[in-house]
């Protein structure tokens, strides 16, 4: 019988996220979506010292605003027994085992097999120790830490973007899966969770495949069905630099302050890295629609967040009135004149913080751009100007007289007038602002 696809996001809340996590929400949430499926939040919050709840609740703020709704949310806080019933699961089937190494010693180790020209793997000298040498241990004051065993064969899978996979168990170390003071780690947990919440696909980054490996043997060990894996290439900046040292700068929250809009930023991730065109979606049921995990490639990722600007400028530009209408009346446009002040501006703006900008010219009026030949033909054609109202047949009416008085045309007519009216070389047509006009010039 075919499983129900069940697929989650696993952040840590002792950050808030960045595009890098949101590469991974997002695939997990359109395959579920697009299958009909169920989409988990699961706040990995085992590390309780540096796990905050403002980061939790940041995570959910950005997910939200994106769209990227859940089913339901799973906490790690909340499962500690789950966990050690599990543990004790492994130990009973001897795949479980502690240690008492110190992490001095372990780096020695590690420095001893690299001088040796051998891989840095755990040599599993605590596996047979017997329970008298154990207290012995702890006497010394030692506190034990836990591994899981690794059956040393060939781990297997068929990933979901980089083909078919195998790794060597006998090349990797036996993980730790329970610190020495308690704390359950990534691997164990994460483990228990997908096979006690039925998860059938995860799409996590390509830097995860190795925690895969031992992580198909843990829950294996527990009886359970891994699920299907895809591992998705890593982000870099535009010039195929580390990203992490930016990724500071490119949390969700700082993109949205930016003025980014979802869904120029749900388009660009959802195509980004893959065989497929960047394209801006209309609505999430076309992000869903187009969505293919098995279009992505393996090779690392381009990303600038400059791609965004000009998706989020035709977002903006194709919105209708009413879905700006309360911000467009918050700066104070009047009523009458809301619906034309946004046909004006929509073209030219790339985010909706700079709708401001504009109704402030045409409420106040520009610092005038006026060129030292041109003051007094602008004062003059300024004192031609009929009188208000003025309409979309303002501009070529006035311009026509100006030109019969001054004798001139082309550019050096209407050029200077527009820079003396808005302070600007280019903008909306000329005839579409003298409506909005509230305030002339000082020459």
């Amino acid at each position: 019988m075919t499983r129900a696809v069940v697929t989650r996001f696993a952040p840590s809340p002792t950050g808030y996220i960045h595009v890098g996590n949101l590469r991974t929400a997002l695939m997990n949430y359109l395959i579920a979506r697009k299958s009909g499926g169920q989409f988990i939040l699961r706040l990995d919050d085992t590390d309780q010292e540096r796990s905050k709840q403002e980061y939790a609740d940041g995570i959910k703020e950005d997910l939200t605003w994106l769209g990227l709704h859940w089913d339901r949310v799973e906490k790690q806080s909340l499962r500690m027994d789950r966990y050690r019933e599990a543990a004790d699961q492994l130990r009973a089937a001897g795949r479980f085992y502690e240690c008492f190494e110190t992490p001095v010693e372990l780096d020695l180790k590690r420095k001893k097999q690299l001088n040796m020209g051998r891989p840095p793997v755990y040599d599993r000298s605590s596996l047979h120790l017997s329970e008298a040498e154990k207290a012995a241990k702890r006497a010394e004051g030692r506190e034990g830490y836990w591994r899981f065993l690794l059956n040393q064969t060939r781990i297997e899978w068929p990933d979901g973007i980089l083909g078919d996979l195998s790794i060597d168990a006998a090349s990797l170390s036996d993980p730790v899966l329970i610190r020495a003071d308690g704390q359950v780690l990534y691997t164990f947990a994460s483990s228990v969770d997908d096979i006690d919440m039925g998860v059938s696909f995860i799409v996590r980054g390509s830097d995860h495949v190795t925690n895969t490996a031992t992580q198909i043997q843990i829950m294996e060990a527990m009886g359970g069905v891994p699920p299907n894996f895809a591992h998705h290439s890593l982000l870099t900046g535009p010039q195929g630099e580390e990203l992490s040292k930016r990724l500071g700068v490119l949390a969700l929250r700082d993109l949205r302050a930016r003025g980014v809009e979802p869904m120029a930023l749900l388009s660009l991730m959802a195509r980004l890295g893959s065989s497929k065109p960047v394209e801006l979606f209309g609505s999430m049921e076309e992000l869903i629609d187009g969505f293919d995990v098995g279009s992505f490639g393996a090779a690392p990722t381009k990303f600038d967040d400059a791609d965004l600007f000009p998706l989020t400028r035709h977002y903006v530009s194709a919105l209708p009135f009413v879905a700006v209408a309360d911000r467009v009346a918050a700066l104070g446009v009047p009523a009458d004149k809301a619906e034309l002040f946004w046909s004006v501006a929509k073209g030219n703006i790339t985010i909706l913080a700079d709708l401001e900008g504009w109704w402030t010219l045409f409420r106040d009026g520009a610092a005038p751009l006026v060129d030292a030949e041109d003051v007094d033909f602008v004062k003059a054609a300024v004192a031609m100007l009929p009188a208000k109202p003025w309409t979309h047949d303002t501009w070529h009416a006035w311009t026509e007289v100006v030109k019969a008085a001054t004798g001139r045309k082309g550019k050096g007519l209407y050029r200077p007038l527009r820079r003396a009216l808005t302070g600007r070389d280019a903008g909306p047509e000329m005839a579409d602002v003298m409506p909005l006009l509230q305030t002339l010039p000082v020459v």
